[in-house]
């Protein structure tokens, strides 16, 4: 029988639950244990596809299609296991299906009821699965005294009295502040948090304390005996650069020890090896290279959040510091790209939705493509790859993608077959892994190393196939197809240094552990461009 964690948050959000908890599960893993993170969210949609990313932040995708929260994508990356539609569930979708079963009768005439029936469906939800792991780690979305909260902290309270003490531990993350004018951590702001987690019935086990400053021994004590817990489960979780250093940071604390030892599980040899390997590869870079990114959404990074990490990956398996220029599409449509572009050693447009700023990533794809910069585009970003060429090489005048321009003459982006009907806008879209037959040769090929490859999509819109062969013969080759539907899956231009859209996102499969190969290649490409350069400045001088 599985045990069970939940790591339920206090005083504010963002305090990092989803990091704390996919941090302990890389040292549980560590150790030898099967581990799965689970996440839920108190918000009323079914899933967060509809949501706008300056609201929610990324919508990450799972191997099978679902659209999920973004911590499920940190959960991806510090653990060896993928995340599925049983790890992300919503009251929306929770209240969805109770109220489906008793349209269906299903619960016999009974008075359908938050207590049994929505904590008993939530309960059903955290266990599916379970069996195939030691550990699952359940993250509670929102913060401790939400209303919208109430009845995921009833359920996982019923954990305990169900399964029994040693199968159940609760972790709380709360706030240690300091005061800047009093020259001291405060620890009220915790214990009335977990005074307050005390009153739903659930007794926290151990506390992780996020602050600015180290806890010494008399503010770990005065919280234990407050907070009714033994001081070393009282975890200290200092700000770090990276949240990588953090599963080495909370190894030191001994927070996977204790968690063993109140589970009664065996404390077997830990091998934190690799993430040593990569903290060291963060601390001690060879060089850097300089990557603009072209969104839409750029005043809130979670909305890139996988893009950002995936770049960061890259740069590792390097050896390089990857520095990141934020650039804002609509900027570029009302000034020219070299104002901003002129000093980067490699572009990347990522995926999105709605044509704000369309305009300008496509001034900013025409750019990179005649300056010989490598780009990268990623969904909506080869889409406008191949706007740009089909206008500006093949002289397809006024051709654009049909969702930002019904009535252009040249629809080089359409929508899918499947998805011009569509009704329905949540959950509808091409989701999940397909698979990529790639051309031999290639860029993608080399970075792959392989013929055929998986990988994950969100989108409704395609390469229209009735312009593949003026786009071959305009020298924009295509090198990756579905070979199930025969779409475009990836395109090259073979006579620039680095130039590959790719219409799935390959950030949602990259782990610091496993860098993705494209974005390896991206990142070696770029800064092969960045020292050719400078070398040709040199010889100027």
């Amino acid at each position: 029988m599985a045990k069970y964690i939940f790591v339920t948050g206090g005083v504010l959000s963002s305090l990092g639950k989803g990091i704390t908890a996919a941090s302990l599960g890389a040292l549980l893993e560590s150790r030898g244990y099967r581990v799965t993170v689970k996440k839920l969210d108190p918000y009323l949609n079914v899933d967060p596809g509809t949501m706008s990313p300056i609201q929610h932040g990324e919508v990450f995708v799972t191997e099978d299609g679902a659209e999920t929260d973004l911590d499920l994508g940190h959960y991806e990356r510090f653990l060896s296991s993928y995340t599925t539609k049983e790890s992300n569930y919503t009251t929306g979708k929770i209240y969805k299906s109770v109220i489906d079963k008793e349209r269906r009768g299903d619960y016999l005439g009974a008075t359908v009821q938050v207590i049994p029936h929505i904590t008993d469906e939530i309960k059903s939800n955290i266990r599916a699965g379970s069996e195939n792991f030691d550990i699952v780690l359940v993250e509670i979305g929102g913060t401790v005294g939400d209303i919208e909260s109430l009845p995921f902290l009833e359920a996982i309270r019923q954990f305990r009295y169900e399964d029994g003490e040693n199968n159940v531990l609760y972790i709380h993350v709360t706030l240690v502040p300091y005061m800047k004018k009093a020259g001291e951590l405060k620890t009220k702001p915790t214990q009335h948090s977990v005074k307050t987690l005390r009153e739903i019935g659930i007794q926290a086990d151990v506390l992780v304390c996020r602050s600015e400053y180290p806890l010494n021994d008399n503010y770990r004590e005065k919280i234990a005996l407050f907070c009714n817990v033994s001081k070393e489960c009282v975890i200290n979780a200092i700000d770090a650069a990276s949240i990588y250093e953090i599963p080495h940071k909370m190894s030191k604390e001994g927070i996977d020890r204790v968690v063993l030892k109140k589970l009664r599980l065996e404390e077997r040899e830990s091998d934190l090896s690799v993430w040593e390997d990569i903290v060291y590869r963060l601390k001690q870079p060879e060089d850097t290279v300089d990557i603009a990114v072209v969104g839409k959404y750029i005043s809130l990074k979670d909305a890139y959040i996988s893009i950002s990490e995936a770049l960061l990956h890259g740069s590792i398996a390097n050896k390089l510091k990857v520095n990141i220029k934020w650039i804002d599409a609509e900027d570029l449509e009302e000034n020219t790209p070299d104002k901003f572009l002129d000093d980067v050693d490699g572009v990347l447009i990522p995926g999105g939705f709605g044509d704000r700023g369309v305009e300008g990533k496509i001034n900013a794809v025409n750019f990179a493509r005649i300056k010989d910069i490598p780009l990268f585009g990623i969904c909506l970003g080869l889409q406008c790859m191949v706007v740009e060429y089909a206008r500006n090489v093949l002289k397809l005048e006024n051709a654009h993608s049909i969702e930002f321009a019904e009535n252009t003459p040249h629809p080089v982006i359409h929508y899918m077959l499947e998805q011009k009907n569509i009704q329905n806008m949540g959950g509808t879209m091409r989701l999940g892994a397909y698979a990529c037959k790639l051309e031999e040769g290639s860029t993608a090929y080399a970075a792959y190393g392989e013929p055929l490859i998986s990988e994950r999509h969100r989108h409704r819109l395609e390469v229209n196939n009735e312009y593949r062969e003026a786009l071959k013969k305009g020298g924009l080759h295509i090198t990756g197809i579905n070979p199930e539907k025969d779409l475009v899956e990836i395109l090259e231009l073979k006579t620039h240094r680095w130039f590959l859209g790719c219409q799935f996102h390959p950030e949602f499969k990259s782990k610091p552990t496993k860098p993705h190969p494209l974005f390896s290649s991206f990142i070696a490409a770029s800064y092969k461009f960045k020292k050719e350069r400078e070398e040709l400045e040199g010889e100027g001088e």
